[in-house]
C-alpha cells in the first residue's frame, strides 16, 4: 500500500479496464456467505466486466467515480440518476428526485483507512450538484460491515427488496440518505 494521497475523480472511457478489475476483486467479498463461485463469476462477467464499464462509462445518466493512489484505481463508485426501476424500491424510496448508488467497492488492503468515506463524501456532493433530493443503495441483509458504514453516513433503512447474483436471489436491505 502507498503512502500517496488518494484522489477521487470522474472516470473517464481509459478507466473501463481497471475499474473491471477493482470490480472483479471486490464483489465476492460482499456477497453472502453461500454465493457460489460460478454465481458471482456469471454476476461479474455480466454486469461488472470491461465492456459493461464502457457502457457506464457513456451514459449520461450514470456517474462512475475512481479513487486512486499514484495513478492506479483502488475503488469505484457508480452513481445512476433515474426513477428506481423496481416497484419494491419505488414505493419506498423518497423524496424524487434520486440517485442510486448501484456500485461502491474499495480494494481490502486500503478498508478502514478513509478512502470508502472519501469515495462517499463525493458521491454526495455529486449527488447535490445534479439536484437530487437523495441517494438510495441496496445492501445485502447478511453485509453487516457495509450496512454500519452506510448508517454511519447518514443512510436508514427503508425498505427491502431482492437482488439476482447468477442464479441465487438475495435479499438486501434499501437504504437511503435524504437531503
Amino acid at each position: 500500500m502507498s503512502n500517496s494521497p488518494v484522489t477521487i475523480d470522474r472516470a473517464g472511457p481509459g478507466d473501463a479496464a481497471e475499474l473491471a478489475a477493482v470490480a472483479a476483486a471486490t464483489f465476492p467479498l460482499a456477497c453472502p456467505p453461500g454465493s457460489t463461485p460460478d454465481d458471482m463469476s456469471a454476476f461479474i462477467a455480466a454486469v461488472l466486466s470491461e465492456e459493461r464499464f464502457g457502457e457506464y462509462l457513456s451514459d449520461p445518466s450514470r456517474a462512475v467515480l475512481k479513487a486512486g493512489v499514484d495513478d492506479k484505481v483502488i475503488g469505484y463508485s457508480l452513481l445512476h440518476a433515474a426513477e428506481p426501476a423496481d416497484p419494491a424500491v419505488a414505493a419506498v424510496v423518497h423524496p424524487r428526485p434520486v440517485i442510486e448508488l448501484s456500485k461502491m467497492y474499495v480494494l481490502p488492503e486500503y478498508h478502514s483507512n478513509g478512502v470508502s468515506a472519501q469515495l462517499m463524501d463525493a458521491a454526495v456532493a455529486y449527488a447535490r450538484t445534479v439536484g437530487s433530493a437523495g441517494i438510495w443503495l441496496g445492501v445485502n441483509q447478511q453485509n453487516v460491515r457495509a450496512q454500519r458504514f452506510y448508517g454511519k453516513s447518514g443512510f436508514r433503512v427503508v425498505g427491502t427488496k431482492t437482488f439476482l447474483v447468477g442464479t441465487q436471489t438475495h435479499s438486501d436491505f434499501v437504504m437511503q440518505l435524504e437531503f
